[in-house]
């Protein structure tokens, strides 16, 4: 019986490793087991940052609302904490746009929690 080797399949997953590779640099982009280990890395990588992202722009609302609550005497804690206290329905990302983009509107918040 001769031997079966599925070689449409394996050429399959070749050509879409292969592809996932490409631009890469030299032999990462060309020759299979090295795109494959770089494409797995490049992966992991993707999927651990993605998580990172959510944290890094969290800290940057963050830096962007305390900026913004010290102009007016306060800090981003004191003005969370009353936010919440007062159940005024804007979240950190909202804060950090409106400290940046939309002062008036912003100083407008910060004294209706004062």
């Amino acid at each position: 019986m001769p031997r079966s080797v599925n070689s449409v399949a394996s050429r399959a997953r070749r050509k879409k490793m292969l592809k996932l590779a490409k631009g890469y640099w030299g032999s990462r982009g060309n020759v299979l087991t090295v795109a494959k280990n770089t494409v797995e890395k490049g992966l992991g990588y993707a999927y651990r940052d993605r998580k990172a992202k959510k944290r890094n722009f969290r800290s940057l609302w963050i830096q962007r609302i305390n900026a913004g609550a010290r102009e007016h005497g306060m800090s981003s804690s004191e003005l969370m904490g009353k936010i919440h206290e007062k159940n005024i329905g804007l979240n950190r990302k909202s804060l950090a746009d409106l400290a940046m983009n939309h002062p008036q509107a912003f100083k407008a918040v910060i004294d209706s929690v004062k």
